[in-house]
C-alpha cells in the first residue's frame, strides 16, 4: 500500500480523496502527521502555484510523498472567477452559503445558456524531490443554477448542475458525483502514473 500525506486541512476533501484512491493508497492528512496548525498562504495566481506551494511547505516539514490539490469554479460569464478565490469568494473565512450567495448574486438575470462553468483540479505530486513536481490536471463541466438544489456534497456543489444527469452535483450522491468530478480526473491521471 502506498502511502502519501495530503497537503490539506480539509476534511471532506480528505474523505472524498480517499473514496476516491480506494483501497491500494493510504492518506494520511496533515493532523496525523502532526501539522495541524501549518498554515500555507495560498497567494499564487493559478490552481498550479497553489497546489506546488501547498505540496513543497509540507514536504519540506515531513520529508514523506506529498499530493496537494488545488481546485476550483470557473464561470465563464464571470470571466474565469472565482478561480483560485472559490474558497474565499465572499470573503476570507466565507462560509460555503455565503460564497454561493454572492456567485447567485453576481449571475442574476443572467440566462441559464450564459452561465456555463467548470471545476477545475490540479493535484500537484512530490515522491522524493522540490525539483521533481507531477501535475495532473481534471476538470467538470457544468453550469450555475439561479438556486440550490440537493443536499449532498459540500462548497458550490448545489448550484453547479450537470446536463448530462439532469441534476447538481448535490442531487448525485457521492457516488455518482466521484466518478465525473475534476478531483477524481486529476485522481484518476494521478494512480494511473503510479502503475
Amino acid at each position: 500500500m502506498k502511502t502519501f500525506v495530503l497537503a490539506s486541512q480539509n476534511k471532506h476533501k480528505a474523505e472524498e480523496i480517499k473514496q476516491i484512491l480506494g483501497s491500494d493508497f493510504e492518506i494520511k492528512t496533515m493532523d496525523e502527521v502532526g501539522l495541524s496548525n501549518f498554515d500555507i498562504i495560498e497567494d499564487g495566481n493559478t490552481f498550479e502555484e497553489n497546489a506546488a506551494k501547498k505540496a513543497v511547505s509540507v514536504f519540506n516539514e515531513i520529508n514523506m510523498p506529498v499530493i496537494a490539490d488545488d481546485s476550483g469554479l470557473c464561470v465563464d460569464f464571470l470571466n474565469g472567477a472565482p478561480g483560485v478565490y472559490t474558497a474565499r469568494f465572499a470573503g476570507e473565512n466565507a462560509s460555503d452559503s455565503e460564497n454561493i450567495d454572492k456567485l447567485l448574486s453576481e449571475l442574476k438575470n443572467v440566462p441559464f445558456q450564459e452561465r456555463s462553468a467548470k471545476f477545475v483540479c490540479v493535484i500537484a505530486f512530490i515522491e522524493n524531490s522540490v525539483d521533481n513536481i507531477k501535475y495532473f490536471k481534471g476538470e467538470c463541466s457544468g453550469f450555475i443554477l439561479d438556486k440550490r438544489r440537493g443536499t449532498s456534497g459540500f462548497g458550490y456543489d448545489p448550484v453547479f448542475y450537470c446536463k448530462e444527469y439532469e441534476k447538481t452535483l448535490a442531487e448525485l450522491g457521492e457516488n455518482i458525483k466521484n466518478t465525473i468530478s475534476h478531483r477524481y480526473k486529476a485522481l484518476k491521471a494521478f494512480s494511473d502514473s503510479l502503475k
